[in-house]
């Protein structure tokens, strides 16, 4: 038992480093970071059962051996979380002032997150306050497909700042209810969310999904007073693919303005990332980009190069928030670097926080390490903006 206890914590707690090669794999990995400290306390556990038997057992020294590694690998983002939640205030201020909430209203303030970490939530998930969610709200028919959206509002009645969420799923799956304990989060700390759906390739390519976004918006900024929305004061929120269309909603020549845009680990170059997949590459990107696109970037050079927010990163932008994941294995951290350094270029306020423990869609798991992290310094970079 002892072995076997610790041989299952080394092997969960191995995917904080070890890059995933296969699908079920990297669910492993985007997990094992994000519960280090249940992993932690397993490995503990295991190494504590070990001892009592380690003078009179070689499997208990395997055990207690195998333990102390797991208990190491799983405390490694825990030791990390201080620095890198200090460095992300840094790079916060740095970019929006030092005293960048000083006009937010009080009460805004008071309701915000006080720390990057609120432990009880480790167990109880994420505070969604009151929010009031109204489900399946249609706001489009596209090719007979029917798009709705999700709605959730604050308790109370007011207007209140919008924020559109996109959700991600390699433009293939996923829907309005992705991210639920997200929004309600944001809902319940006074902000309108418009959580919309999209058409999934490969049945629609290119640019059916960003023509469902525009559609969306439209939508929202002409009924979403209708649910308490303020749509003079939007901000964009999109995760992988969704953070790719909300780029691109944000950044194209002509688009509505918004406020603010917060990106998770959002493709930025689609040439780039065909023509260097990551290694390993358990989703296979070529696949799914061609399954988006119609075709590899020799064949649809020009779909690619419309499909990259990066193109049009040529002009000041509106304020945008980076946060991507530093062992990321789907879209490279690398590409969060090479937008913000473009954004630079052009004047457009912007922050670029690398999480560096963490690996596509961490914040799956909501109440997470980097989920908390996430959410803390989103929180305050849309108070920042929605509340000029």
């Amino acid at each position: 038992m002892k072995l076997g206890l610790a041989a299952i914590a080394l092997f969960l707690a191995s995917w904080i480093v070890l890059p995933p090669p296969t699908y079920p794999l990297l669910l492993l990995a985007v997990g094992a970071p994000e519960v280090s400290v249940w992993l932690a306390s397993l490995a503990t556990l295991a190494a504590g059962l070990a001892l009592m038997d380690v003078g009179r057992s070689k499997a208990a020294r395997v055990a207690l051996g195998l333990a102390l590694l797991a208990l190491a690998l799983a405390s490694r983002p825990l030791l990390q979380f201080a620095g890198v939640a200090a460095g992300f205030d840094a790079a916060m201020r740095s970019a929006l002032g030092e005293h960048y909430l000083a006009h937010v209203p009080a009460g805004v303030r008071s309701e915000m997150r006080r720390t990057p970490l609120v432990v009880s939530e480790l167990v109880r998930g994420v505070d969604r306050a009151d929010a009031r969610v109204t489900r399946g709200v249609p706001f489009a028919i596209h090719d007979g497909a029917r798009l709705t959206l999700d709605v959730y509002r604050p308790a109370k009645a007011g207007r209140h700042p919008g924020v559109v969420q996109i959700y991600g799923g390699a433009w293939q799956t996923g829907s309005p209810s992705a991210n639920a304990a997200f929004a309600g989060y944001l809902a319940g700390h006074g902000y309108v969310v418009f959580a919309v759906d999209y058409r999934h390739a490969p049945r629609w390519q290119w640019p059916a999904q960003i023509e469902d976004v525009r559609a969306a918006l439209t939508w929202v900024r002409d009924s979403g007073q209708r649910y308490d929305a303020d749509p003079a004061r939007l901000a964009l929120l999109g995760r992988s693919s969704g953070g790719q269309l909300a780029m691109l909603a944000a950044y194209e020549p002509g688009a509505p303005p918004v406020q603010a845009v917060v990106i998770y680990y959002g493709p930025v170059d689609l040439t780039e990332g065909y023509r260097h997949p990551p290694r390993p590459d358990p989703l296979h990107v070529r696949t799914i980009e061609e399954a988006y696109l119609g075709g590899t970037p020799a064949e649809e050079p020009l779909r690619y190069r419309e499909a990259s927010p990066i193109t049009y990163v040529t002009r000041p932008l509106p304020p945008t928030l980076l946060v991507y994941a530093g062992r990321d294995n789907i879209v490279e951290a690398r590409f969060g670097t090479m937008l913000q350094a473009r954004l630079k270029r052009t004047g457009t306020t912007s922050v670029l926080l690398e999480i560096p423990w963490a690996e596509h869609g961490f914040d799956a798991i909501s109440n997470g390490l980097s989920a908390q992290l996430a959410l803390f310094q989103t929180e305050r970079f849309l108070a920042w903006a929605l509340h000029p």
